[in-house]
């Protein structure tokens, strides 16, 4: 994912990644980018520029000590790597969590090939596709020096995916795995209940699946494979005590005030080759103000916004207008959609000429603006975006200059029977400043054609269990129109849709299914692209579903996002990752 390609070149190499990850091979022509020695003698590396950072590694150094520093403008779901959904999270708790699978570490196409982290190697498949074997490497061990065993891994997957108490992590091995009516781990505190995996000894784990998953490996490389050992596990009080197999460990943990991280002594690198393990602490504070965050990076301060969405609109400018502080930062595209869901099941908008309405009296400059402009992302008119494997370029919804139709707004509002308008509400994360801006423009969009929006503003932390993810609470308060934003799971059209879209993924709480759309063709496409091994022809399966939903005018899509990330001079180690869309909270280092 360069800059400098053009966005149908970005896709077709995301999609080559993929083809190479499936076999083995090495994605973006060449072996993965190792930072250089900076020892005595050699020549200085020369001044990083802006963008650097999206095509290389910036500041190359082995140099470890040090205390590396985040900050956060609200708090995470939970800091349990089976119990989050943040991508900023998926990074970072790879630090103590590690996965059956991670990513090559490199910027650009290579850092989508998957390689092998707790596993010895990628899944192998049964000829039917329907049994994924994976085989542990020996020796690992959690920070209290006992080894890491297969069952812990099957605890790990239980826990995350057949329990009423971790809501906040996503739900496919419930919904893809044999597991029959197994009501998890703190109901059946026997695992042998659980069909849905095996473990024949301490190294083998063998995945059984209701129908053939061909993205598996994909899967498994998120964080709700990092083993949990069932003694250990304390439900949602885990979060606080994770027993770590990653580079460091949890020091003290205030749950929504401040997390801290010591070097594991019990972590091995010659097991690890995609980590690093530099900064002796790492600390994070939660609950910041997001300018004076942006106000702390540029003074050196502090290292990283956690959130990894970038700068707010005071620091961009500040920036913009300054080559020197330009030069340190990278403007990468993400994996993000910035978008907007209309409930289904809330008034008017049962009625899909509500919907439309909507669509048309939406200024998508407008909403494009509290990003950044062009320099925040190109907007949108489809759920994946350009850098999804799968992506089709349409627009079903067009308006002039992208600025909205209020005539073709009102003739819908008239074909729903709502001609003078109507009420409603906007949900919005209230601590996410460019958010909340962005409700303030569709306010004003939709008030000129006579629809008066209250705008509600709740926390990041409980977003999706408490709020927006939560149908009961967004019937009660009719919350008709939801800001929100995705990035893809992993880099396919699968990883992009099936949470959002799959109206069997719709839950109590904890959902992002935000549009509680229950599309049986949507739901059958689904399961016929994920069984298509053809990945051609799984790609046009991906576009056909994105159609279909669009269709459904639920979704509407403001910005294909990009970032403007700043990196301090004191930074090493610095680049994209192409998975996250942010940097590698797992390679970075200090200079001084």
């Amino acid at each position: 994912m360069r800059k400098t390609r053009s966005l149908a070149l970005t896709a077709l190499g995301a999609s080559l990644a993929l083809a190479l990850a499936a076999c083995g091979g090495t994605a973006g022509g060449g072996p993965q980018q190792q930072p250089a020695a900076t020892g005595s003698g050699q020549q200085p590396a020369a001044a990083a520029k802006h963008n650097d950072g999206y095509t290389k590694v910036v500041n190359a150094s082995d140099k470890a000590g040090g205390t590396l520093k985040f900050a956060l403008s609200d708090e995470p779901d939970s800091m349990d790597p089976g119990n989050t959904y943040y991508a900023f999270n998926w990074n970072f708790t790879r630090l103590y969590a590690r996965a059956l699978l991670t990513y090559e570490p490199a910027p650009g196409d290579a850092g989508l090939k998957l390689v092998p982290d707790l596993a010895e190697g990628l899944g192998e498949a049964s000829a039917d596709g329907k049994t994924w074997t994976y085989k542990l490497k020996k020796g690992i061990k959690y920070e209290d020096g006992t080894e890491v065993k297969a069952i812990d891994v099957k605890n790990a997957i239980a826990r995350s995916n057949f329990t009423e108490e971790l809501t906040d992590g996503p739900k496919y091995f419930a919904e893809y795995l044999d597991a029959g009516e197994y009501a998890g781990p703190y109901k059946d505190k026997d695992l042998a209940n659980f069909k849905g995996v095996e473990t024949p000894d301490d190294y083998t784990i063998v995945f059984k699946l209701k129908a053939p998953f061909s993205e598996f490996d994909f899967l498994v490389a998120n964080p709700q494979s990092a083993p949990v050992p069932q003694a250990k596990d304390t439900g949602l009080d885990y979060e606080k005590t994770v027993l770590s197999t990653g580079p460091y460990k949890i020091e003290t943990h205030e749950v929504g005030k401040q997390f801290n991280l010591v070097k594991n002594d019990q972590w091995d690198a010659s097991t690890d080759p995609t980590r690093k393990q530099l900064p002796d602490r790492i600390e994070v504070q939660f609950k910041q103000d997001a300018n004076d965050i942006d106000n702390r990076l540029l003074a050196g301060q502090l290292q990283v916004d956690l959130g990894g969405t970038g700068v707010q609109p005071a620091a961009r400018g500040k920036i913009v207008a300054d080559e020197k502080l330009k030069d340190s930062t990278d403007n990468p595209y993400t994996p993000f959609n910035r978008y907007m869901m209309i409930s289904t099941q809330v008034k008017p908008f049962d009625n899909i000429e509500c919907r439309k309405a909507i669509q048309y009296a939406v200024d998508k400059v407008a909403t494009q603006a509290p990003w950044g402009g062009p320099l925040g992302g190109d907007i949108g008119s489809t759920l994946m975006t350009p850098t999804t494997v799968g992506y089709q370029a349409y627009n079903l919804f067009e308006t002039p200059e992208n600025k909205g139709d209020q005539a073709k707004a009102k003739e819908h509002l008239t074909a729903c029977g709502q001609a003078n308008g109507f009420e409603t509400n906007i949900a919005v994360r209230g601590d996410r400043t460019k958010e909340v801006q962005v409700a303030e423009a569709v306010q004003a969009a939709l008030a000129k054609v006579g629809i008066k929006a209250t705008i509600k503003k709740y926390p990041s932390g409980d977003w999706s269990a408490q709020y927006a993810g939560k149908p009961e609470f967004v019937h009660a308060n009719n919350l008709g129109l939801m800001i929100a934003g995705w990035g893809a799971d992993w880099p396919s059209g699968f990883g992009f849709l099936s949470q959002i879209v799959d109206g069997r993924f719709i839950k109590a709480s904890g959902n992002y299914n935000m549009m509680e759309l229950n599309d049986q063709a949507v739901n059958d496409l689904l399961d016929k692209g994920i069984q298509t091994t053809d990945p051609a022809e799984r790609n046009k399966i991906w576009a056909e579903v994105d159609k279909k939903v669009m269709e459904s005018a639920a979704f509407v899509p403001f910005v294909y996002e990009k970032t403007l990330i700043y990196r301090p001079a004191n930074l090493t180690n610095v680049y994209v990752h192409p998975a996250y869309g942010m940097y590698d909270y797992t390679w970075l280092g200090l200079s001084q």
